[in-house]
């Protein structure tokens, strides 16, 4: 850690929005706190529509779309908070459903069961346009991540950059404004989260647990690099905003 991250250690707060009880922080409460980061996390019912009192914002996953108002009724008010923060220049980490309540927020769309499946370690490959992004500064061309989704970005708000891919999902990570990214992957999960996944449910859908456990412990090290790499990057973006 920096030494500009010790001396912003109380100075710079993170509100974090858990949307779903499974859908935890991860290691990305750790990782952030080493970066000189205070991280408040608040669950989806209690979410503020502005960033108000806070330096950067992390949006977490979620098992349904960023438009279900009448399962998570909070839902307006995140989407109020990520339009706030892409509109003032707050910075935003948008992961999964957050980055999909960021695109729909700012003008996008989402479509739900579109294309295939992602689950388990997934290779994401980034475009020409995240040479220069703050967020992804650094990172490898490819680099695997894991994923757990079959609801995608379909059309990116207007004027947002396109930032990774892949062929099973072509919005991958795109940012909005200067500092409001969204991510389809989970940086904040490693290998282990496979561990409490449903065999039945996966081989009902034609998918081998044991090979996506495999899969996703033999990219781990890989894996975990690069997602420490974007939470610095992250955490480089929030404490430069004055």
């Amino acid at each position: 850690m920096s030494e500009a991250a010790n001396t912003d250690r109380d100075a710079r707060r993170v509100l974090m929005v858990r949307n779903a009880e499974r859908s935890g922080p991860g290691r990305l409460r750790a990782w952030l706190h080493a970066e000189g980061l205070t991280v408040d996390e608040v669950s989806g019912p209690a979410v503020p529509a502005t960033s108000a009192g806070f330096d950067a914002v992390v949006l977490l996953g979620g098992g349904f779309l960023p438009d279900a108002d009448m399962h998570a009724p909070w839902l307006p008010a995140e989407r109020a908070l990520a339009r706030q923060c892409a509109g003032n220049g707050v910075p935003l980490l948008g992961i999964c459903l957050g980055a999909q309540v960021l695109a729909v927020a700012t003008g996008g769309e989402v479509t739900g069961e579109y294309g295939r499946p992602e689950r388990g370690s997934c290779t994401i490959v980034l475009r020409s346009e995240a040479e220069h992004d703050p967020l992804l500064a650094g990172m490898p061309p490819r680099f695997p991540a894991i994923q757990n989704h079959r609801d995608q970005v379909t059309a990116l708000p207007p004027g947002a950059v396109h930032l990774a891919e892949n062929e099973q999902c072509p919005v991958q990570a795109f940012r909005v404004g200067e500092r409001a990214w969204g991510v389809q992957f989970h940086p904040e999960v490693g290998a282990g989260r496979l561990a409490g996944w449903d065999e039945a449910a996966l081989a009902d859908a034609g998918l081998d647990l044991e090979m996506l456990r495999a899969r996703a412990a033999t990219a781990e090290a890989d894996s975990a690099r690069a997602a420490r790499r974007l939470t610095a990057n992250f955490a480089a973006v929030v404490r430069a905003r004055t």
